[in-house]
């Protein structure tokens, strides 16, 4: 039977031979016979080969004359080159296929005209050939780009004669004589190409000569460039068609990776289309468009509308590429019913099967291509859609009101740009899915009903009801998804908000209770997280079940009305549901990632719709066009529009350019509130308000950017020296910063973490001071420093730079009040009183109050001072009698500056470069992962059942290949039922196998991020305080936030995926090597190739990813420092100048995370092209040696196999490089919790007794302290005691080490050297719980929580509400939370926005005046307040710590004058210590010369 299938295949081929043999009629002339033609073409490139050689030995003769390269001509020329050089590669390959088609095909030995023909075609491969190298080596050699002259010629010959042979052919057509598609096809592309060549050469002629005529006017340097330098420069804009294809243009990328490690230097800018400089624009404008200029109406839809609109090159690129994958995804199908018939010898013409395999081979080429070129697309498209959507929501941060801040904290906002806008971009991913699904369905029926006629509608239907299972599903995964969002939004504000105020936590030693909150809202977002991961994990079963279902369907319906079933057909119809596999597969992703993308566009766009600050509050008035500088006309303002009682009533000032004005009132009277509606930030209910001139502004609570100290004077103005000194000086900075490591480019940690309250506040003046503004608002300056740096600022800053400004100035201190022109006195929102001190004295008791008190506490000073003299008994400084008051503060500021550098300290910044692994991402990370969850013990388990699951999978397909019959006549091995049931009980088992493999991920992945949530958490906040000082929060916020995600969500499978793929690589390789096992001689190097690409790729790759993870952190920490100093920075109108800013740190994320993904695509493409050669081999061996192959069923499934080969080793490189690039969030949290922890919380074997410290005395002993061992030391040596029971005031020059002494006792700072004692208990003996919280403290910085009142005076839970009135009524509050509607659960807000500064301190008070502890330390507790209030707190804490023992810091002399001892320090050493009686006797002593300062000042001002 095979003999005579044999015996009619080549007859069938004598008589195809003879169809296509070209008659002419006799009467045709010679000139248009094929003979002509192609002798003729035969003969041109004959030229073409003779000239080369000509030319290629005058070069020879020619060695070492070579022109300089031309700039221009390379840059413009290289374009050309590369087209053309491509051209010339595709016009030899096709020659050369054709010369294959003619010999075999039409090549007979009695016909001359077909040896002509076949020559012709010969020639043209070879001219072709020597014309790349030729243009190859000419550019390599001697970098010129332009062709010689002779091949201008040759490109214009060309192109005549092949147009000549057009017409040549139409004349043929007109005479009826049909030519072969062969020629057709040959002439008309020929044409063209001669066409494109013309073009080519006369434009790189015209540059040629153009360069040559501006070669003398460029320098040498000009001339000379560094290839790879000019690569840096927006290589993919500038890359050729050929680069572009193969993605050429990232080897030098990839290159430079493998000889260094990367920096962020090393990456090339980005185009214009990729840097968000150039999408933003567009993508506002757009949304503007669609939104009719009104942002507030932005929905979802017209969200979606603005960023298609920005992108819409990028997406139907991608959609194209897209569309010719999908239809070069099933040639494979389409064919393998013929491939089948050909092995089996039914062979419809001669060497059908290579033009099967190169029609294969072809195919699997078009397929890598588009797909490489289909993902780059849209992973372009998705960096594009989140860097604008980032910058969109950082614009709209910048311009939130008050109001809406309220609603949306800080964490909420950066999870918007850290979660939701990544997942818009990664849904670009899955956004051709739904259409291409419905393409892969359409093209999967049409190869069905080809294959098994009607049973393809059943086919149909059971792919239709399997999608439409997946709308109850996807509604499901939305609901999950939205929860989850939910939970982490909550997580991630109270983490911010914990790491915001980390210090306050541990000195209440409230940190396990905060940890404890988080890691319950953590065990909300988990059990969103479980029931997300296992419906993923359901629905993947369901899916993947959907191939085997489907089959099922399709067979039983062929088998119930009688179609015969075939192997051939049988394998078509198998290598359909194969690909038809993925659409559906992948449609639970896809549901899900819809419902997520939809989740996060509805969050992005409600935030875009939040309410911003009103334009129209404000009537700006040019510099100079007005008398008045500020005017308020009946104002009415409130923060809370809702509110029926405005925050300030009818406000009207006038104030004139040139003015100080001073304004006072008690704790919350609405003194900050009115400097912010001056600056616009109040919403006004009526009114008129006008400012003429610029504004700088001085908020309460300094806010310090991260960088350097020179940065934040600057705030973005040019450097001039001369009013930089001035304003140094006038500040009193000089000093502050001889004795910081370096100067004013010292980088000031997060939120001014290295610097004291008093230097924030100074920097913060002087950055207003550099501005040269017309207006200057002052919110409380004065209170966060001494009394001497006090008088300085006021003299030298309001006195003296700002004599000519006009300056409002609110103040709780009586003594800045005399030198005001104008005083503006409020109580409850309204200004009560207003006037020049002398004429409001005596008119209205508010002012009369506020200045009673500070009689009150001057009195006390003089009572003090007419004290009996003592005989001075006390340490002091030498005789300074002769000395002024400023003059003693520069000799106390310059004394000893130079001590730390004689003794040789290191010194180094505070906040480091990120730490960031370098080289590959070792083992251990890996095992530790993999151990992490029940020590690993799943891991076997689930690489079993994935072995099962291939080995059913492979068995049910296996069995169908064998038990079908060869063809329609033959006898099959097994009745149809049992061919059905076999395959239907082998595929039940691989899905079954495949739920099992799934769900114990899913367990495992589950618990580890569980566990490395708990340990990360858990190390972070048992980290020392300098962890949390050098660390900007948006470091630990990206690992809580982004890694955490990755270690939720994406890891577990891609470490699963990578065994998964390895596994079923390895089956595809053993089915094919089953037939053809001789496959191993090229699957093993072509393997070896593959390992070599990969590791070369994966050392660039690798620290490209963790380029991506640095580089997000500044963004986050930017925006959280943006978000937190809006108000000053609107006040200095440096939104631009921000938003740029933001933009660059956009681009730096966006770079890194760019080229990543080209370098996968780099290392994909060349993967895709070697398995294409292991699948031709295996294709070409098929065919050659058909005597080996016994059951061509089996055969035909090796080469389905083979159809998959490139995407499954594809698919395995993506995973692995992927997982490599994501287990560095693995790796980063790994990084923290390995940081240095805090000494234990408590040591049981020596706990101290419950009454501890019973009596209170604190014994300091030879103390020495440093912030970071790179760091000069803050304290040097100190050695006191402070009695118990006793009152102690410590004082000094801001900087001098006060708060330093105060975070030692707590133990935040571990000394150096030294220790203290309490109640003769070694402090550093005993667990930091036990001493926190036994211990009482008022921070210089008064904090509160998101939450309620009650939360934030017991966070703990320990005290009644009986308990907690009693405090809020000592600590003046009481009053105030009555008016409240919810009483004790009052809602405070995230950072305690909605209660003043004041306030704030009140409440702090509050909390020790509930904890009752026997030693307490106030730092600095009443900067916030007014004299008056001042006055009763410390009534308040003699009547309820008579016993215990006060450390008070404070920089009100008032405050400190009353204490039994007085420590006085500078530059970190004791100055003096003594009774303030006895330090106020000897004139020259720092004390005395404090109270004298304060004297004079408050009695008679500074003006003289």
């Amino acid at each position: 039977m095979h003999d005579s299938q044999v015996s009619h295949h080549n007859l069938h081929q004598m008589e195809l031979l003879d169809s296509l043999k070209l008659e002419m009629p006799p009467e045709t002339s010679f000139l248009l016979q094929p003979i002509f033609t192609h002798g003729l073409s035969c003969s041109l490139h004959v030229a073409l080969l003779l000239a080369l050689l000509i030319t290629w030995a005058c070069q020879k003769a020619k060695v070492g004359q070579r022109e300089s390269g031309r700039t221009r001509l390379y840059k413009t020329g290289v374009l050309y080159h590369r087209r053309t050089l491509f051209c010339c590669l595709i016009v030899c390959a096709f020659n050369f296929v054709l010369s294959l088609l003619i010999y075999f095909y039409w090549y007979k030995k009695d016909c001359s005209d077909q040896i002509v023909i076949t020559v012709d075609f010969v020639m043209k491969t070879v001219a072709w050939g020597v014309l790349c190298v030729y243009l190859h080596s000419r550019r390599s050699s001697s970098g010129e780009l332009d062709f010689p002259s002779f091949l201008r010629i040759w490109f214009w010959a060309y192109f005549f004669v092949f147009c000549s042979f057009l017409v040549i052919d139409f004349l043929l057509y007109r005479k009826h004589v049909l030519l072969p598609i062969i020629y057709l096809v040959s002439d008309i592309g020929s044409a063209f190409l001669g066409l494109f060549l013309c073009y080519v050469g006369f434009s790189a002629s015209k540059e040629a000569k153009s360069a040559l005529l501006e070669e003398p006017l460029l320098s040498s340097d000009s001339r000379e460039s560094s290839s790879y330098e000019s690569y840096k420069n927006t290589p993919y804009s500038k890359a050729g068609f050929f680069s572009i294809v193969t993605f050429s243009w990232m080897s030098p990328l990839i290159a430079v990776g493998n000889k260094k490690t990367l920096d962020l230097e090393d990456l090339p800018l980005l185009s214009n289309h990729d840097s968000v400089y150039g999408t933003f624009p567009t993508f506002r404008n757009n949304l503007e468009s669609v939104c009719t200029d009104d942002l507030s109406r932005v929905t979802t839809l017209k969200l979606v509308k603005a960023l298609i609109y920005s992108t819409w090159k990028g997406i139907v690129l991608s959609a194209v590429f897209a569309f010719f994958y999908t239809c070069a995804s099933y040639v494979g199908p389409f064919l393998i019913d013929i491939f089948v018939e050909y092995l089996n010898g039914q062979e419809s013409f001669k060497y059908e099967g290579y033009v099967l395999a190169m029609t294969f081979f072809g195919g699997k080429l078009v397929e890598c291509l588009a797909q490489r070129h289909w993902m780059f697309r849209f992973q372009q498209v998705g960096i594009r859609f989140q860097s604008m959507l980032v910058a969109m929501i950082y614009a709209k941060g910048l311009t939130l009101s008050c109001q809406s801040k309220e609603g949306r904290t800080s964490g909420e906002i950066i999870n918007l740009m850290t979660v939701d806008a990544a997942r818009i971009g990664e849904f670009c991913w899955y956004m051709h899915d739904p259409w291409m699904a419905v393409l892969q369905v359409t093209l999967a029926l049409v190869i069905l009903y080809r294959s098994v006629g009607i049973a393809s509608l059943s086919a149909f239907a059971a792919t239709v009801l399997m999608m439409l299972a997946n709308l109850p599903l996807g509604s499901l995964q939305e609901k999950f998804q939205r929860k989850l969002m939910e939970s982490k939004d909550t997580r991630m504000k109270v983490t911010s908000e914990i790491l915001k105020n980390m210090r306050i936590l541990k000195l209440q030693a409230w940190e396990m209770k905060f940890l404890s909150r988080v890691i319950e809202i953590r065990s909300t977002e988990t059990k969103w997280l479980k029931k997300f991961l296992f419906s993923s994990g359901m629905t993947r079963f369901i899916f993947s079940s959907a191939p085997t279902f489907i089959a099922m369907v399709t067979f039983g319906t062929c088998i119930l009305i009688g179609i015969p079933l075939d192997s051939g057909k049988i394998l078509a119809a198998l290598a359909t549901f194969r690909i038809l596999q993925q659409p559906i597969y992948s449609l639970p992703d896809t549901i899900s990632m819809i419902a997520q993308a939809k989740v996060s566009l509805d969050r992005i766009a409600s935030f875009l719709c939040l309410e911003e600050l009103q334009s129209d509050v404000i009537e700006r008035l040019p510099r100079g066009s007005s008398a008045t500088a500020i005017e308020i006309v009946d104002g009415n303002f409130s923060w809370d529009i809702s509110s029926p009682v405005p925050t300030l009533q009818n406000i009207n000032i006038n104030i004139v350019h040139g003015f100080r004005v001073a304004i006072c009132g008690t704790v919350g009277s609405g003194k900050s509130s009115l400097l912010s509606c001056i600056l616009g930030e109040v919403s006004k209910l009526s009114g008129i308000v006008k400012v003429c001139g610029t504004k700088a502004y001085v908020a309460q609570s300094p806010w310090i950017q991260g960088g350097k100290i020179e940065e934040n004077i600057l705030f973005g103005k040019e450097m001039d020296r001369e009013k930089y000194e001035k304003v140094l000086e006038a500040c009193s900075l000089k000093s502050d910063l001889e004795i910081l490591p370096f100067g004013d480019q010292t980088v000031i940690g997060e939120r001014g973490i290295n610097l004291s309250g008093g230097q924030k506040q100074r920097v913060q003046i002087a950055r207003a001071l550099y501005q040269d503004a017309d207006i200057y608002l002052l919110d409380d300056p004065f209170s966060a420093v001494d009394a001497h740096t006090g008088s300085h600022l006021f003299k030298e800053c309001l006195l003296g730079l700002l004599s000519s400004k006009t300056v409002l100035y609110v103040t709780h201190q009586v003594e800045f009040l005399p030198d005001a022109d104008l005083i503006l006195v409020m109580r409850d929102g309204k200004i009560t009183q207003s006037g020049k001190y002398n004429d409001i004295l005596n008119s209205g008791t508010d002012f009369m109050e506020l200045v009673g008190a500070h009689r009150e506490a001057l009195s006390s000073i003089k009572k003090l001072e007419r004290k009996p003299t003592f005989k001075e008994t006390c340490t002091t400084v030498n005789e300074t009698d002769s000395l002024t008051e400023f003059e003693l503060e520069e000799n106390v500021e310059n004394k000893d500056v130079q001590e730390e550098d004689d003794k040789g300290e290191t010194k180094g910044q505070l906040v480091q470069e990120e730490e960031r692994e370098k080289g590959k991402v070792g083992f251990e990370v890996y095992w530790k992962y993999i151990t992490t969850a029940y020590g690993g013990a799943l891991v076997p388990f689930i690489l079993l059942l994935h072995v099962l699951f291939q080995v059913f999978q492979i068995g049910s397909n296996y069995w169908m290949a064998w038990a079908a019959p060869a063809s329609v006549t033959s006898e099959p091995p097994v009745g149809s039922f049992t061919l059905l049931l076999v395959f239907v009980v082998l595929a039940i088992a691989s899905s079954f196998c495949n739920l099992a493999r799934t769900m114990l991920v899913f367990v495992a992945g589950y618990k580890t991020a569980t566990t490395l949530f708990n340990k990360l958490h858990m190390c972070f906040f048992r980290a020392p305080m300098s962890f949390f000082d050098s660390t900007p929060s948006g470091r630990i916020l990206n690992r809580a936030s982004t890694d955490q995600s990755a270690v939720d969500m994406s890891i577990p499978l891609l470490v699963a995926g990578v065994a998964f793929y390895l596994i079923q690589l390895i089956a595809n390789i053993a089915v094919m090597s089953q037939i053809a096992w001789q496959v191993f001689l090229v699957f093993i190097p072509v393997v070896a190739a593959c390992i070599w690409y990969q590791r070369y790729y994966s050392e660039s790759a690798r620290e490209l990813s963790r380029l991506v993870g640095t580089c997000e952190a500044p963004v986050i920490q930017h925006f959280s420092e943006t978000i937190s100093g809006s108000m000053t920075i609107r006040s200095f109108d440096q939104e631009e100048r921000f938003h740029d800013t933001n933009m660059k740190l956009i681009d730096r994320y966006s770079k890194p995370k760019l080229y990543t993904t080209t370098a996968m695509e780099w290392l994909c493409f060349r993967l895709d092209m070697l398995s294409s050669i292991t699948f031709a081999f295996s294709l070409i061996f098929l065919i050659s040696f058909p005597n080996a192959i016994s059951v061509p069923g089996i055969a035909g499934l090796a080469v389905t196999y083979g159809f998959n080969l490139n995407m499954l080793q594809a698919a395995l490189i993506w995973v692995l490089c992927n997982m490599e690039n994501k287990i560095i969030s693995v790796e980063r949290i790994f990084q923290y919790t390995n940081i240095p922890s805090e000494p234990p919380l408590v040591i049981e074997e020596n706990r101290p007794d419950c009454s501890w410290p019973s009596s209170g005395e604190v014994h300091i002993q030879d103390l020495q302290v440093r912030y970071a061992p790179h760091l000069p030391l803050v304290l040097s040596g100190l050695t006191c005691t402070f009695n118990a029971g006793g009152k102690t005031g410590i004082v000094g020059r801001t900087g001098s080490g006060k708060s330093t002494l105060v975070q030692t006792l707590f133990r935040l700072i571990e000394p150096t050297s030294g220790q203290i004692l309490i109640d003769s208990i070694r402090i550093s003996s005993i667990g930091l719980h036990d001493l926190r919280s036994r211990l009482s403290i008022i921070p210089q910085d008064p904090t509160m929580f998101q939450g309620t009142v009650r939360s934030n005076l017991d966070p703990l839970e320990e005290y009644t509400d009986e308990q907690i009135w009693e405090a809020l009524d000592m600590c003046q509050l009481g009053d105030e939370v009555r008016k409240k509607e919810g009483k004790l659960d009052s809602i405070v807000t995230e950072n305690g926005e909605n209660w003043s500064m004041g306030q704030r301190q009140l409440v702090c008070l509050g909390r020790v005046l509930l904890k009752k502890s026997k030693i307490l330390v106030l730092d600095e507790a009443t900067a916030s307040v007014d004299t008056a209030t001042d006055n009763i707190i410390q009534q308040t804490l003699k009547q309820h710590f008579s016993e215990c023992t006060v450390i008070t810091i404070a920089h009100r002399i008032t405050s400190i004058l009353d204490s039994d001892m007085v420590l006085v320090l500078s530059q970190g050493l004791i100055e003096e210590y003594d009774s303030p009686k006895r330090l106020l006797e000897k004139k020259s002593s720092s004390l005395a010369q404090l109270v004298a300062e304060y004297t004079r000042r408050s009695n008679s001002g500074f003006e003289t």
